[in-house]
């Protein structure tokens, strides 16, 4: 805790009056009586400002969460300063609506569950003033959150999986491969050597210029990407996985998004047309980049499976691969490894969309 004050002090924290208000205005029942232990999750790690109150059996009483998205598709990206003073401005009006939808006033809860790594230092930040500024007001323990670890671990929420079981995290900030052998074991058995798929998708459809279609104008990168794809030919552009010969199981992506910018600068020319200008061949462009970030990614998980069940890490049969995070939401993606698992007697889970995406549930 010491240590995590002393982060939290950098940081400008909610006043004390200001949280005092902000207890004050909910309606306590001294007469309610909970069966079980009440926890509130608070997520601030990137573009999220999300909260949810769930009880020990894994029961979600309430949630709420405000997307950032908007915002950031205008700027091109995330800008940390600009997640920071959003996150600040809805933190406390997303707390209350979680705690009003699942009728528990603070004094209530059991404890407060909070992102404190990895992530964007000033927006994991709000959350984390916030969340220690409301630990001693209500005198209750905190719980510091491992993003990835509750990303991991959200699919027992919905699904009756036992440890241990193989799991993938692909997101617009991270991407990685883990033995989950209990709540708090892991086992890495790869990462991405660079940056992460939802960031190459992104720096991809902005080079094209997605966000001028149409089409996909009020999409992220990343789907943009996939909605496009539907309408290209992917084996129009010949793109090499990345990785091929590695012996491991990590990933990269920095590599093919340099030859991507190259191919893409090259068809311009051959267009005619100025950068920021859309190409005739996007759609194709756009199927060829997904396909082949989805055959590196089945490729890299393929390996993984068979080091696990060689080493008798896993089940040789009916052993479970989860995959979560927002690439997760991808269909052609998942298809590429629903092929994977279907070759190695795996079952292949993905929690539903809405936790996919960073969500206080999960923190919960």
């Amino acid at each position: 805790m010491l240590i995590l004050n002393k982060t939290a002090g950098v940081f400008s924290k909610p006043s004390k009056r200001n949280m005092y208000e902000f207890l004050r205005s909910f309606n306590f029942h001294p007469g309610k009586l909970f069966l079980h232990k009440l926890v509130l999750g608070i997520e601030t790690s990137c573009d999220d400002t999300a909260a949810a109150v769930v009880d020990e059996t894994g029961n979600v009483l309430g949630e709420a969460i405000h997307s950032q998205t908007e915002v950031h598709l205008k700027t091109g990206g995330i800008i940390p300063p600009v997640a920071q003073q959003l996150h600040r401005e809805n933190i406390q009006r997303i707390v209350q609506e979680a705690l009003s939808a699942s009728k528990v006033s603070p004094s209530e809860l059991s404890a407060i569950a909070t992102t404190i790594k990895p992530g964007l230092a000033l927006s994991l930040g709000v959350g984390l003033s916030f969340s220690l500024q409301l630990v001693d007001q209500l005198k209750k323990p905190f719980i510091p959150i491992h993003h990835m670890e509750a990303h991991a671990l959200t699919i027992r929420l919905t699904n009756k999986v036992e440890f241990p079981f193989l799991v993938l995290l692909i997101s617009g900030g991270h991407c990685l491969l883990a033995l989950v052998r209990g709540v708090s074991d892991f086992l890495l058995l790869g990462k991405s050597l660079d940056i992460a798929p939802g960031d190459m998708l992104d720096k991809v459809a902005r080079r094209l210029s997605l966000i001028k279609h149409p089409e996909c104008s009020t999409m992220s990168g990343g789907k943009a990407i996939e909605h496009l794809a539907k309408q290209g030919n992917k084996l129009h552009f010949d793109f090499k996985p990345p990785m091929q010969h590695a012996k491991n199981c990590d990933f990269s992506f920095s590599g093919l998004h340099h030859i991507i910018d190259k191919m893409i600068m090259q068809k311009e020319k051959e267009e005619g047309i100025e950068k920021g200008q859309i190409l005739s061949s996007a759609a194709d462009i756009a199927a060829a980049v997904q396909h082949t970030v989805a055959c590196h990614i089945a490729k890299r998980t393929h390996r993984a499976i068979l080091f696990c069940k060689q080493r008798d890490l896993l089940c040789q049969s009916n052993a479970v691969l989860v995959v979560s995070g927002g690439v997760a939401s991808n269909l052609h993606i998942r298809k590429a490894l629903e092929i994977v698992t279907d070759a190695t007697q795996c079952t292949l889970l993905c929690p539903p969309p809405r936790l996919c995406t960073d969500n206080g549930v999960m923190i919960a």
